[in-house]
């Protein structure tokens, strides 16, 4: 077996991508997504590649399930079961508003994904030491758990008890206890998915991964049964929302750590081509069908978080650090008391941009796209699908253009205007407004869209470089295939650094890379490709705000440490202080490292890209804002050391670069477009 196949789930598309470890080749296949039954457009994107599934030694998945399961609040319906007298910690939450709507008298949070009456109290506590107050009482446990599936029908429970991240003993206890009377009953412990303080935010990752585990469990075993039937049996993995991947039988039981694995896979092709392309500063920027993802790779490594978001419940999973907005293709372009705006309402896939010719009515960006002339209607998916572009126009005047009074160009163009201010403000969230100049960084697009506004966005934040990858569509698809297996794990400590015992924080974790390893060898990870990865997140004692750091694995040096804290926080923040450091929670990374695609390098050509030159055609050209004519190249023909100035159009069937008068591209020796100032 030599193939690997990877399959991205998007909002509109799902992308496949089949690599050939013996000659490095890739083929790269599109889908329609499937939202009522998402692994029916997965196999779909298989069958469109033609690919014998027995040949195939690895298949790798990003989906955005369970992601979807809690907007769409499609989950389980989820009980809770804590510590007498605490049932409304997860209800409760946290009182602040959230920052987009900090002015809204009128806000309201959505509602809970768990019902009051769904949510138990049993006897047994511990202290904030982890010593036993009060044993566990079982009757009231069975008790719980008789009232919450017999009357209340419950099938998913959430298990989660105050200072269990010291001893999860109590926790175990009880699902042992109620796995006996309720075999059917999907268990979630709070302890088998974060050892770490803060009740809320711990029960909250606990409830969502009850919430959605049955759920993801069906949609796997289906996916595994669809894939087995077409002759597969190699190894099947899942991204996880931080990088790295593991095996589906692990993701099952661990289905949080795929909510946003989306998004992950372009992140971790972004990393990997920041040390293949010499480039130490990258932006990302993934523009599908519904969404814009936006993430900062520095020194070759995406920047990480321990804890995400998902509508307003915290998760402590660990994740990049990703900027989200609801700007796609697939957005939707309307009027609010005359101001125009995009999104963050998408088509989606199911009807679509009205160009689709599947019913939607309401304009979008692509429609936009393909009034300005950047998008060939004849020539979308590589012609597999014809756009209808005067369905396109007529609703971008009847709905945009006619009520402010402009020419369909113009209304489509105001709309990039929109789309353009929304993406600088996302980008500049993650960049500027962190201590970090745009400048500096060279902007990696991909996604269907990317491409699209990427250029336009480079212009108008100083950024010297664009980066268009081949197939930038699927580019999310492609990094999949170098994502290491991984795992992560940590423990809480809450100690001064001053008065740290150094033997105790390696007996931790000593602890910790045992049960690591094991869950690197459950997954198939042979001892010597483990690496074993140990951080300290720490804080200046009274602070809210942390940092992690990386150490060795010698003996724990407390000098050592406050000087690699100081140096991230002085680079972070500008400045350090000379006060005592706290050590927050111990955390272990641990990676299986797997073989990463080779990037090839194609024949060079000699310099004139007339061989790739497809004709003109009108398009508007935000440089001149007007419609002018463009050269279209097929971005198949384009050879290393070919360039060529804006306006050009440079078009690959699922995606278009579209480069503005002002700014010239060139092909490097991988075959990548660099577009920069002329």
């Amino acid at each position: 077996m030599s193939l690997r196949l990877a399959v991205d789930i998007g909002g509109t598309f799902v992308d496949a991508m089949e690599l050939d470890t013996r000659t490095n080749r890739v083929r790269f296949r599109k889908a329609s997504t499937t939202p009522a039954r998402p692994a029916d457009g997965v196999l779909a994107a298989v069958a469109a590649l033609g690919t014998d599934l027995s040949d195939v030694e690895l298949f790798i998945h990003g989906t955005t399930l369970g992601l979807n399961a809690v907007l769409e609040r499609r989950g389980a319906a989820t009980g809770i079961i804590t510590n007498e007298g605490f049932r409304d910690v997860f209800l409760i939450g946290r009182g602040n508003v959230p920052s987009d709507h900090m002015y809204d008298f009128q806000y309201e949070r959505p509602p809970s994904l768990v019902k009051r009456r769904h949510t138990a109290g049993v006897r047994g506590r511990l202290d904030y030491k982890g010593r036993v107050v009060e044993e566990l009482d079982a009757e009231s446990v069975l008790a719980a758990a008789r009232e919450l599936v017999e009357v209340q029908g419950v099938r998913s429970i959430a298990i989660c008890f105050l200072h269990a991240f010291l001893d999860p003993s109590h926790e175990r206890a009880a699902a042992a206890l109620i796995r006996e009377r309720y075999p059917d009953v999907s268990l979630s412990l709070s302890t088998d998915i974060a050892r770490e303080y803060r009740e809320y935010e711990r029960t909250s990752t606990t409830v969502l991964e009850a919430y959605i585990r049955p759920i993801f469990e069906r949609y796997v075993d289906e996916l595994e049964r669809g894939l087995a039937d077409g002759g597969f049996a190699g190894r099947f993995l899942i991204m996880r929302s931080g990088g790295g991947s593991m095996t589906s039988e692990a993701a099952k039981r661990s289905p949080t750590h795929t909510v946003l694995s989306g998004p992950a896979g372009g992140i971790v092709g972004a990393a990997y081509l920041a040390g293949a392309l010499g480039r130490d500063s990258l932006l990302t920027f993934d523009i599908g069908g519904t969404s814009l993802d936006a993430c900062v790779i520095e020194q070759g490594s995406a920047v990480a978080a321990h804890e995400a978001q998902l509508e307003h419940f915290p998760l402590l999973i660990p994740t990049y650090d990703i900027r989200t907005i609801g700007a796609g293709g697939g957005s939707i372009a309307w009027l609010d008391r005359g101001l125009l705006k995009v999104g963050p309402q998408s088509a989606g896939a199911d009807p679509g941009p009205v160009c689709y010719g599947r019913g939607g009515t309401r304009p979008t960006v692509t429609d936009a796209a393909v009034a300005l002339g950047f998008v060939d209607p004849d020539r979308f998916l590589g012609g597999e699908m014809g756009l209808q572009a005067d369905a396109a126009r007529k609703a971008l005047d009847e709905q945009v253009a006619a009520p402010l009074g402009l020419a369909v160009e113009a209304a489509a163009a105001g709309i990039f205007d929109v789309l353009l201010a929304r993406t600088v403000g996302a980008v500049r969230q993650i960049t500027v407004e962190r201590g970090r100049d745009p400048r500096q960084f060279s902007l990696l697009a991909f996604g269907g869209a990317g491409p699209l506004l990427a250029p336009l966005l480079a212009r108008e934040m100083g950024i010297a470089e664009v980066i268009v990858p081949f197939a930038p569509s699927g580019f999310s698809a492609w990094g999949m295939l170098s994502a290491d297996i991984e795992d992560n794990f940590s423990r809480t400590l809450m100690t001064p650094l001053d008065e740290v015992e150094p033997a105790a924080v390696e007996a931790t974790f000593a602890e910790v890379e045992a049960e690591a390893l094991a869950s690197l060898s459950a997954q198939g990870v042979p001892a010597e490709l483990a690496v074993l990865q140990r951080q300290l997140e720490l804080r200046y004692l009274g602070q809210e705000h942390s940092l992690t750091v990386t150490i060795g694995r010698d003996t724990l040096d407390p000098d050592g440490v406050r000087a690699a804290f100081q140096e991230l926080h002085t680079a972070r923040y500008g400045h350090a202080m000379a006060n005592r450091l706290q050590i927050l929670n111990l955390r272990l990374r641990a990676v299986g490292r797997t073989a990463s695609p080779t990037l090839v390098e194609p024949p060079p050509g000699d310099g004139d890209p007339a061989r790739a030159l497809l004709g003109r055609r009108d398009a508007f050209d935000f440089g001149a804002r007007a419609v002018v004519p463009f050269d279209v190249y097929d971005r198949a023909l384009l050879a290393p050391g070919d360039a060529f100035d804006g306006p050009a159009l440079v078009d690959e069937g699922t995606s278009t670069t579209v480069v503005p008068s002002g700014q010239r591209v060139s092909v490097d020796a991988h075959g990548y477009l660099l577009v920069r100032a002329a």
